[in-house]
């Protein structure tokens, strides 16, 4: 239950990186909404890996490079989930704001995320 806990505080601070960069680079007109949503998601995914290896599931028992080509490629699949969620529903509903996409298309990856983290990067 601990791990699922940090597990969500992790990424509602993953989040808040991906919207806060996402908003900034659509604010400031700086990119298109999709690939502005490109970089949020990279960020985000830096900042949930260095979390989650700190606060949820510790540092496994591989080296930090292969940890990290790891968690890099579960992170990747996740977000082609999460980017398709959301590209589709900005294609789908031209009107509809890019932060309701992004919470739609970030909650659809929330468990293959948490399922993959815990069972492909940081089993013990």
């Amino acid at each position: 239950m601990r791990k699922l806990f940090a597990f969500a505080v992790v990424g509602g601070t993953g989040f808040i990186v991906d919207a806060g960069v996402l908003t900034a680079l659509l604010e400031y007109r700086l990119a298109d909404k999709f690939s502005a949503r490109v970089v949020a998601i990279a960020l985000a995914l830096c900042v949930t890996w260095t979390l989650n290896r700190r606060f949820t599931f510790g540092a496994s028992r591989h080296h930090v490079a292969i940890e990290g080509m790891r968690y890099g490629s579960v992170g990747m699949l996740g977000s082609l989930i999460n980017y398709g969620v959301y590209s589709g529903l900005l294609i789908a509903f031209p009107r509809i704001e890019p932060l309701i996409a992004l919470t739609l298309g970030s909650a659809s990856a929330t468990i293959f995320a948490y399922t993959g983290y815990s069972k492909l990067v940081f089993k013990r």
